[in-house]
This record gives structure tokens, C-alpha cells and sequence, in this order.
């Protein structure tokens, strides 16, 4: 299964979705909390050249936020970016 890799704030509903569907796949999250370490959130923006969050990267793929995860999941394309290796 892909690493999976979501930059998040405390207090953010589209990172708390965005958790759920993951986690409703059994897949592991490595959070990293943008709100805690300024640092992360200019290591966000280099990455995904967006400022809000979350950012969610399936292995080297940037998938975007919460709305991009879930039109992923609706096309029938998620699982299969999930099990790549």
C-alpha cells in the first residue's frame, strides 16, 4: 500500500473528513500538523504550491485537499492509487 502523507491543522472539518475516508479504507495517515511547525506549512506549499489545507500525497502522487480525495473515490480511481507499491 502507498504512504500516504496529509498536512492538517487542529482545527480543520476538511482534514477530519479527509481522515475518515482514508481511515474508513484502513489506510495508516502520517499527519503532519502545519499549525505547529512553520516549517511544515512552507514545506507544504513548496510541495503542493497551495497555502490550505489539508494536502494529501498518495505516495509521490499529490492528490490535493479534501474535495480532490473525494472525486478520486467517486471515479473508482482511490483504491488504485492506494495499492500501488
Amino acid at each position: 500500500m502507498s504512504k500516504v502523507q496529509m498536512y492538517t491543522t487542529a482545527i480543520c472539518p476538511y482534514c477530519v473528513a479527509a481522515k475518515g475516508l482514508l481511515r474508513r479504507k484502513g489506510v495508516e495517515i502520517e499527519e503532519i500538523r502545519v499549525d505547529l511547525d512553520q516549517a511544515k506549512r512552507e514545506e507544504m506549499m513548496t510541495r503542493s504550491n497551495r497555502r490550505s489545507v489539508p494536502q494529501i500525497f498518495i505516495g509521490d502522487t499529490h492528490v490535493g485537499g479534501n474535495d480532490d480525495l473525494v472525486a478520486l473515490d467517486r471515479e473508482g480511481k482511490l483504491d488504485a492509487l492506494l495499492a500501488a507499491p
